[in-house]
């Protein structure tokens, strides 16, 4: 059996793992809109996705008086709280954490999302079991910053350069990147595959099944 490239395998949350996309978009969009202000467009609330939320909510409709960006924060909250409960895992994720998981890889999470939005997720997708390490962007530096992947690593005594990212914006391979690991791109997710390519990843899935494979074959 051929010796494994990587050990470590670390996963953005949504629009790679959990189809969360569209609702964080309308989320974004009903939360500029209890305010009467100016609605991002879909491609500019997508493109945050990933982002720590203040900085998102920044990203997403700058120039805005300062004082704006915590009310929209927690307007954004209470439309997507309202419907996470809701929101089905990729088909396929499950089978292929389950898979890697059994083939002895680490398991991780790194998300923009904050603890108590990731835990609510891991509990609804009934995954809190199967990853050995999560960070998210409330409790360090937001991506592309490469403090995700390198507490990770330190906490899993693991080796960057043995180490995969895989996620579906500019702002995981950026961190991957900055942070000297390997990343992978899906293209179902916020960004468009034509943007994502030019950050060269290794491989760019356009499913979770095709992930899965190239994973078993290349990882």
């Amino acid at each position: 059996m051929p010796r494994k490239r990587f050990d470590f395998i670390v996963f953005d949350w949504d629009g790679t793992l959990m189809d969360s996309t569209a609702i964080i978009v309308k989320s974004i969009q009903a939360a500029a809109r209890d305010l009467s202000l100016p609605i991002p467009t879909e491609s500019a609330a997508s493109h945050v996705i990933g982002l720590a939320l203040g900085e998102a909510m920044q990203a997403a409709m700058p120039g805005l008086d300062p004082q704006c960006y915590p009310r929209l924060a927690e307007r954004y909250r209470y439309h997507y709280l309202t419907r996470d409960h809701e929101l089905p895992l990729f088909a396929g994720v499950r089978e292929m954490l389950d898979d890697l998981a059994q083939q002895g890889y680490f398991l991780a999470v790194a998300t923009g999302k904050s603890r108590v939005g990731l835990n609510r997720a891991l509990d609804s997708a009934k995954l809190l079991s199967l990853f050995d390490a999560t960070r998210c962007a409330d409790e360090t530096f937001s991506k592309p910053h490469p403090a995700m992947l390198q507490e990770l690593c330190r906490e899993l005594g693991q080796d960057m350069q043995r180490t995969l990212m895989i996620g579906d914006t500019s702002h995981d391979l950026q961190m991957a990147g900055n942070a000297g690991a390997s990343a992978v791109a899906v293209e179902y997710g916020a960004h468009e595959p034509d943007f994502l390519r030019q950050f060269s990843p290794l491989f760019m899935a356009k499913s979770v099944p095709e992930l899965h494979q190239w994973l078993n074959e290349n990882a």
